[in-house]
């Protein structure tokens, strides 16, 4: 019973991902309406024919909610999956080769952690234009030092165990002791970590798609909090225009955090 109790919040979490991944694939088929067309019907509260209603240029909100899926899991997973990568290289050469590598990175990651990582991120995708590559980019840039500062911490306790001493002393090229020993006995912080950031880039993108630096004239859930915001949704109390994206945008980081923190309370 212990062991289903622990497991319970990885497969709740898996549950809020895989409902989330379904919207994205499946958009086309479950939208009811053209995110890009407009009509009279402004303003419209949820009703039958549009069930969170119509936004300032009579555009379905409920369509672009789902549409809105796959651009924010998108720039989520990508980002994530870059930070990982970016983040585990870091960690498997400052741990594993030590001395002046070591210091070198770990003084680039201690002052890449100083920065104010929201500041800089909006900085870079200003620079960069605003867009999903871009922010995809910005993300990758300033979020890959936590990943990387918890895999050096367990990387320099593996490097000393007999099994790696001994593949070194009989000659064994660091290649393969990086790729066939270290990184399978980090892989669950690995995908842990990497679950994790996810939420963080989702939430990232949010907050910038909110300042308007997405994609222009596509569709995120918080490109959807921006116009809403700033075409008087929220002032005016228009909530099935601002809240359902604010929920989506929760719910879908609450599942990549639960993946992402109890997976790794497992090792």
């Amino acid at each position: 019973m212990g062991k289903k109790k622990r497991n319970l919040p990885v497969v709740a979490g898996s549950v809020i991902i895989l409902f989330f991944l379904l919207a994205a694939l499946l958009a086309p088929c479950l939208a009811p309406y053209d995110t890009s067309a407009t009509s009279k019907e402004v303003y419209l509260k949820p009703c039958a024919e549009h069930l969170l209603g119509t936004n300032d240029l009579g555009q379905d909100i409920f369509s672009e909610l789902i549409y809105g899926t796959r651009v924010s899991m998108l720039i989520g997973i990508f980002a994530a999956l870059t930070v990982t990568v970016v983040g585990t290289a870091a960690a498997l050469f400052s741990a594993y080769y030590g001395g002046l590598v070591d210091k070198c990175i770990t003084a680039v990651t201690n002052l890449a952690m100083a920065i104010p990582g929201l500041a800089l991120t909006t900085l870079l995708v200003c620079y960069l234009n605003p867009g999903k590559v871009s922010i995809i980019v910005a993300i990758s840039i300033t979020s890959w030092t936590g990943t990387a500062r918890v895999l050096r911490a367990r990387i320099l306790s593996l490097v000393e165990e007999p099994f790696v001493k001994i593949e070194k002393a009989i000659g064994q090229r660091d290649t393969v002791i990086l790729f066939k020993h270290l990184i399978p006995n980090v892989k669950d912080i690995i995908l842990s970590r990497g679950a994790m950031a996810v939420s963080s880039a989702m939430m990232t993108e949010a907050s910038l798609s909110f300042l308007g630096l997405g994609e222009f004239g596509e569709k995120s859930w918080g490109s959807i909090l921006h116009y809403a915001f700033f075409r008087n949704g929220v002032i005016r109390g228009f909530w099935w225009w601002y809240l359902p994206p604010i929920l989506c945008t929760s719910a879908a980081v609450m599942g990549f955090m639960l993946v992402g923190y109890y997976g790794q309370q497992r090792r």
